[in-house]
């Protein structure tokens, strides 16, 4: 199973401030900061168990209990939280890390957040460093069994990189086909560590299966009927290469491949004179992602006499709320298709995905 050991010459630290710090005879530590001292929990003692590298804090004593009648998955982003709760099914407990609107590549983890993965059963995680800081937790801390890297499980070949850059692309996600083989690997982990309690997985998958490929089509479709100048998509940051790949978009973001950096003005510049070039409708801002950059490119543009629209905000490294439909992975897709396609000019079916005929009518 993807994740592996790593480098463990170093601590991973969750929250700030001094605390407690667990380490073994490995080279590796744990500081739960300030809060993890003096909050609910307190820890008589504390071992590293040897070469599956699980931390077992022993005597500890928290708000919520350690073991659970039903066995836990832990995912991330919402994305990946949502496929692994509609393959899991009512037999297990599913639970998110990093919620809407927050960016997952400048998450801070806490000590709940170390709780959680400590007793969980199976932890999933996109990696390709996707989540930044909370990585090394995932990667060294687990209990039960070590977590799952579902960008390790992904085809190398599928893996895109930005130019100039050697790192993959995080955000596979925005590959509909590429994620669909994600749910693949996610199905076969959940079958193998839950057993049981998964009973009909392979089932609801193949449902959910059925429905992102059609969303595929979907993409495909609505993404076509925007004019050839107009398909291209500026965004806060480089969150959507997968997407102009598949869909036939040129992509640009202010930011690159991770928000941990700042936009710089020469980037800004080029972006307002390739809007203003192309006469382009509108561009976009993330709702995880700050618009002071995308302000800059609007006023820039206004100032050379070219009124671009902002084209609305898209779900990039989160979903929408929780309990909404935009808040699952497929209700987040059909946002951002219609939300694109009608600004750059193209057609959207009335009621989106929900009213496609599904016959390009």
């Amino acid at each position: 199973m993807a994740g592996g050991v790593g480098s463990w010459g170093r601590s991973v630290r969750v929250g700030s401030g001094p605390g407690l710090r667990f380490s073994g005879g490995l080279g590796v530590g744990m500081d739960l900061g300030q809060e993890g001292a003096t909050g609910a929990m307190a820890c008589d003692r504390r071992v590293f168990m040897g070469a599956g590298v699980s931390l077992l804090l022993g005597g500890c004593r928290s708000q919520e209990s350690m073991e659970t009648s039903t066995p836990a998955i832990v995912a991330t982003v919402g994305m990946v939280t949502d496929i692994a709760r509609a393959i899991a099914g009512p037999g297990c407990a599913v639970s998110g890390l990093i919620g809407s609107g927050i960016d997952p590549h400048l998450y801070r983890p806490t000590r709940d957040d170390a709780i959680r993965v400590l007793k969980a059963r199976l932890v999933f995680y996109v990696g390709l460093h996707l989540e930044g800081r909370m990585q090394q937790l995932l990667e060294r801390s687990g209990v039960a069994g070590e977590p799952f890297a579902i960008g390790e499980a992904l085809p190398k070949d599928r893996l895109r990189r930005a130019e100039g850059s050697e790192a993959p692309d995080p955000h596979v996600w925005m590959d509909l086909s590429l994620w669909i083989l994600a749910g693949d690997a996610m199905l076969q982990a959940i079958v193998e560590r839950m057993g049981e309690w998964v009973e009909g997985a392979t089932e609801r998958w193949r449902r959910l299966r059925e429905q992102l490929e059609r969303l595929d089509r979907f993409a495909m479709e609505c993404f076509s009927t925007i004019p050839e100048p107009h398909r291209w998509l500026v965004t806060s940051h480089d969150a959507f290469g997968y997407l102009g790949a598949r869909y036939g978009l040129h992509v640009e973001g202010i930011q690159g491949l991770s928000t941990d950096s700042e936009a710089g003005l020469r980037r800004i510049r080029g972006l307002v004179r390739e809007v203003v070039e192309r006469r382009l409708p509108a561009v976009f801002v993330e709702t995880s992602v700050s618009s002071d950059g995308m302000e800059a490119v609007l006023q820039g543009a206004a100032s050379a006499g070219h009124r671009v629209q902002l084209g609305g905000s898209l779900f990039s490294d989160a979903m929408g709320p929780e309990g909404t439909y935009e808040g699952t992975y497929v209700g987040m897709w059909d946002h951002n298709i219609t939300t694109i396609t009608s600004a750059l000019g193209g057609r959207v079916p009335e009621g989106g995905f929900r009213g496609w005929s599904g016959d390009g009518s």
